[in-house]
């Protein structure tokens, strides 16, 4: 992998910058690159890049690299079309974009090149770009579905809920704190935790929002934008304001940040909540969700790596033991 980002960069040196079950990146010189999970679908991670590349979305998503040929390759095969669907009654015509062509370069791992960003800085949060993440989140679910290549996969929201309290089961043995994060789980909706199908809603939605997903490009000082878009699809707007929402309702965002990124959202047209009054009638299930989320691969990484929850880890723990006890308002879980 490492070799592959310098033949991309054509710098001689190279830094693995992340290393997940889901996704290994490799940064070099300008480029990063990512090798996707070996189970990925590929026609759905295709026409994500095609949305990531669409003119609609220039300045919301850091748009994909095609991959250059390199000595060991004659070239990428061609990607495969990516239908663009007759557009609605009163909406503009559809703009097809090139998806980006995929590699297998390791372990049959399908791998993207990226431009490289400058990423949101983890020692400065009082610097936290959360104003410019909430108006990339509006322009992003105000985007007409029906003008992008499609046809686009549900957001994966729910899935991530899922697949987390399995890693959680896999790593921690029964105590109170798993069991807390089990039953807080239970509580939640049914289609949050993936096992019915969501509310019917056709917005453009990131799917995975945290401030690990912007980076300034280019760098060092250009515009904030969205990466990531393995989890990018159909879905409901909520979920992507779920993370921030669930922070503030669990102590580890500042009402006044919280405050910042609503109040941006909103002045920009968001239409996951309403433009006044309370929000929580539509972030409650989602933040409960990724409250479960988080504390559950809290506890696994935690397993993993033998030692006790940290105190960011526990306030997650202590929250969904609030939720399996009782409804507990949002703000007090």
């Amino acid at each position: 992998m490492s070799a592959f980002a310098r033949a991309v960069s054509g710098e001689p040196r190279s830094a693995l910058l992340a290393e997940r079950d889901d996704g290994i990146v490799v940064g070099s010189g300008d480029v990063v690159a990512k090798a996707h999970a070996a189970d990925s679908d590929r026609s759905a991670l295709e026409a994500r890049l095609a949305v990531a590349a669409h003119p609609l979305l220039h300045g919301v998503l850091l748009p994909p690299l095609p991959p250059p040929r390199t000595p060991q390759e004659p070239g990428p095969a061609p990607a495969p079309a990516v239908a663009v669907p007759p557009p609605r009654e009163g909406r503009p015509p559809a703009v097809p974009a090139a998806p980006a062509a995929l590699h297998d370069v390791l372990d049959g791992r399908p791998v993207t090149v990226w431009p490289r960003g400058v990423p949101v800085d983890r020692d400065d949060p009082g610097a936290a770009p959360w104003e410019e993440a909430a108006r990339l989140l509006a322009r992003l679910h105000r985007t007409p579905v029906d003008a992008l290549p499609g046809p686009l996969p549900p957001m994966r929201g729910p899935d991530k809920v899922a697949r987390a309290l399995h890693r959680m089961r896999a790593a921690v043995p029964p105590t109170p704190a798993s069991r807390a994060v089990l039953a807080a789980h239970a509580l939640l909706p049914a289609w949050a935790r993936a096992q019915a199908a969501p509310p019917p809603a056709e917005f453009l939605c990131h799917g995975d929002l945290h401030l690990g997903q912007l980076v300034r490009h280019p760098r060092p000082g250009g515009r904030w934008l969205l990466i990531d878009v393995d989890d990018l699809g159909t879905g409901d707007p909520a979920w992507d304001l779920a993370r921030p929402a669930s922070w503030y309702a669990t102590g580890l965002l500042a009402p006044e940040e919280w405050g910042r990124f609503l109040h941006a959202y909103r002045l920009a047209g968001g239409p996951a909540v309403p433009a006044d009054g309370d929000p929580w009638p539509r972030l409650d299930a989602p933040a409960r969700a990724l409250t479960v989320q988080s504390a559950a691969l809290a506890l696994a990484r935690a397993a993993d790596l033998g030692r006790d929850p940290d105190e960011v880890e526990q306030c997650l723990v202590d929250a969904c033991a609030r939720m399996g006890t009782a409804a507990a308002p949002p703000d007090v879980l």
